[in-house]
C-alpha cells in the first residue's frame, strides 16, 4: 500500500468483542465441497440465459465468444488459485486487491464483486420463475419471493448445513445435464446449428456469422454466463480446512467441469433442436427436449423438473457469495458495519438478508436479459483488478508465501486483464442502458466510500491486518 493511499483512509482499532460478533464457522469446506460450490455458482448459466447470445451472433459467433470466455476464466482462475492460497480470507477478490493496490484498489474491486452477487440471483430468479411456469403455470413475484425467502432462510441455519444441501442440488442438476446430453446426441444435426437467417447488410455476415463480426462482440456476455461467478470459490476461505491446498484443487476442478458443460449445452441445443427456435428460449434445454420428442415426453419433463436444481443451485450458492463479500466488506469497515454481524450460528446475518431484499426487488423488473448484462458489468471490472492484483502481487511481494503457483506467471494473469477489458466493452454494445446502470451503482459506492467510509477502517479486521503486517515487514527489511 503506498503512501498515498495510507493518508487517503483513516484506520480505526476496535476490541475483540467486535470481531467476537463477526466470526465465520472454520473447517467446514474441502476441496470436493468448494469444487461443488464453483459449479453450484455457474450451473444455472447452462440451463438459461447462455442462448440470448445465438440471438445475438448465431452459432459461430456465440461459439468464438465462448472460447475467448473460456480461456479468459482460466487464466483468472489459474491466477486466483495461487492468491487465495497465500491470502486466504472471506473478502476473495476483495482480500487481493486490497493487498495489491491499497484501501481504494480494494474497495473497487469488492464493489465490482458486490455488483455482480447482488444482481445475479435477481437474473436467476426471473429464469426460476420461466421454468416454474412451465411446471405449474406460475410465475412472477410469488415464486421469486418464496425462493429468496426459503434459501436465505437455509444460509441462516448454518454454512455447513447449506453448503451441503448446496452439493446434493448440484449433483441433481448435473444428472440434468447428463440426462439431456444423452437425449439429445441421437438427434444432432450439423445444419441446425447454421438455420438462423444471414443478416446481408452486416460487415463479416456469412452462415456461421449470420450476425456479422460484431455479433461476437455482442455475444461475449452471454458467453460470460456459462462461467460467471465462478470466480466467487475464494469467498470461502476462511471455512476451508486447509485454504492453502483446498482452494487451488477446488477452483480449477470446479473450472474444467464448468468447461465440459458449456460445450455440452453449447453444441447439443441448437444442433438438437435449431438455433434459430432456441436462441431467446426461456428453457433452452427442456425446449430442445421438446422438439425432438414432444411436449409430454418424459426426457423434457424430467429435465424441466431436475433442471430447475440448476437454476436454484447457483440461486443458492450466489446468496453465500454475497453473503461472505458482504460481510468481509463491513467487517473492515468499508460497508456499514451492522452487515457484518453474526449471530450464534456464525453465519452474517444481515449479510444474506439485506442484498436479498435489493434482489427480489430487481426480480421484480422481469428483465433477466438486462440483469445479465449488468451483473457482468460489475464481474468484468473485479476480473480486471483481480488479474492486476495478481500481478503486481507478484511484482511488490516474490518472497509472498505461494503453497500454489500459477502456471505462466502474470503471463497467465496478463491474459486475464486484456480479456476482461473486451468483455468489459461488450457490455456497452449489448445494453448500453444496463451498463449505466452500473456505472451509476458504482458512482454512488464510491461517494459512499469517500466521503464516509474511508475515515472508519477496521484496522484489525483480517484484511487489513494482512497490509499491516505486509507494510511493517517491508520497513524492517
Amino acid at each position: 500500500m503506498s503512501d498515498s493511499n495510507d493518508q487517503a483512509v483513516e484506520n480505526n482499532t476496535v476490541s475483540d468483542d467486535y470481531l467476537n460478533k463477526r466470526q465465520l464457522k472454520k473447517g467446514v469446506a474441502g476441496w470436493v465441497l468448494l469444487a461443488s460450490l464453483g459449479v453450484s455458482y455457474v450451473i444455472s448459466g447452462d440451463f438459461a440465459g447462455w442462448n440470448f447470445g445465438l440471438e445475438r451472433a448465431g452459432f459461430g459467433g456465440m461459439l468464438l465468444a465462448t472460447i475467448v470466455m473460456g480461456l479468459m476464466y482460466l487464466c483468472l482462475i489459474l491466477s486466483l488459485a495461487e492468491m487465495s492460497s497465500s491470502i486466504p480470507t472471506a473478502g476473495g477478490g476483495y482480500s487481493f486487491a486490497r493487498r495489491a493496490m491499497g484501501p481504494w484498489g480494494g474497495f473497487l474491486t469488492g464493489t465490482a464483486i458486490l455488483l455482480e452477487y447482488a444482481i445475479a440471483p435477481a437474473a436467476i430468479a426471473i429464469f426460476i420463475g420461466g421454468y416454474v411456469n412451465e411446471l405449474i403455470g406460475i410465475d412472477g413475484p410469488v415464486v421469486y419471493a418464496v425462493f429468496y425467502c426459503a434459501f436465505v432462510g437455509i444460509h441462516l441455519w448454518g454454512a455447513g448445513e447449506a453448503l451441503r444441501i448446496m452439493m446434493g442440488i448440484t449433483i441433481l442438476a448435473v444428472i440434468a445435464i447428463l440426462v439431456f446430453a444423452l437425449g439429445m446426441l441421437p438427434h444432432f444435426d450439423i445444419n441446425n446449428l447454421f438455420d438462423i437467417p444471414v443478416q446481408a447488410d452486416v460487415a463479416g455476415a456469412s452462415v456461421f456469422l449470420p450476425e456479422g463480426y460484431l455479433g461476437i462482440w455482442a455475444a461475449l456476455p452471454f458467453a460470460m454466463w456459462l462461467f460467471l461467478a465462478v470466480e466467487g470459490v475464494p469467498l470461502a476461505a476462511e471455512e476451508a480446512t486447509n485454504p492453502a491446498k483446498d482452494m487451488p484443487r477446488g477452483i480449477i476442478a470446479s473450472m474444467l467441469l464448468l468447461i465440459v458443460f458449456a460445450a455440452v449445452v453449447l453444441i447439443l441445443v441448437p444442433g438438437g433442436a435449431g438455433a434459430e427456435a432456441m436462441k431467446s428460449h426461456s428453457a433452452p434445454l427442456v425446449g430442445a427436449l421438446q422438439a425432438v420428442y414432444g411436449t409430454d415426453s418424459f426426457a423434457a419433463k424430467f429435465v424441466n423438473v431436475v433442471g430447475l436444481f440448476g437454476l436454484i443451485a447457483s440461486f443458492f450458492s450466489i446468496i453465500y457469495a454475497y453473503s461472505r463479500q458482504v460481510f468481509a466488506l463491513s467487517r473492515a469497515g468499508y460497508l456499514p458495519r451492522f452487515l457484518s454481524l453474526s449471530g450464534e450460528r456464525k453465519v452474517p446475518v444481515w449479510a444474506l438478508i439485506v442484498p436479498g431484499v435489493i434482489g427480489f426487488l430487481l426480480s421484480l423488473s422481469g428483465e433477466g436479459d438486462l440483469m445479465i448484462t449488468m451483473a457482468v458489468f460489475g464481474a468484468t471490472v473485479s476480473y480486471a483488478l483481480m488479474s492486476l492484483s495478481h500481478i503486481l502481487l507478484r511484482q511488490k511481494e516474490p518472497e509472498l508465501a505461494r503453497p500454489y503457483k500459477t502456471p505462466g506467471g502474470t503471463l497467465t494473469s496478463g491474459i486475464a486483464l486484456v480479456l476482461s477489458l473486451v468483455a468489459l466493452a461488450s457490455t456497452f454494445v449489448v445494453s448500453l442502458q444496463a451498463a449505466l446502470w452500473s456505472a451509476l451503482f458504482y458512482a454512488v459506492m464510491l461517494t459512499y466510500f469517500a466521503l464516509y467510509s474511508r475515515h472508519r477502517i477496521v484496522a484489525n479486521a483480517p484484511e487489513e491486518e494482512f497490509d499491516l503486517i505486509s507494510s511493517a515487514e517491508s520497513e524492517l527489511s
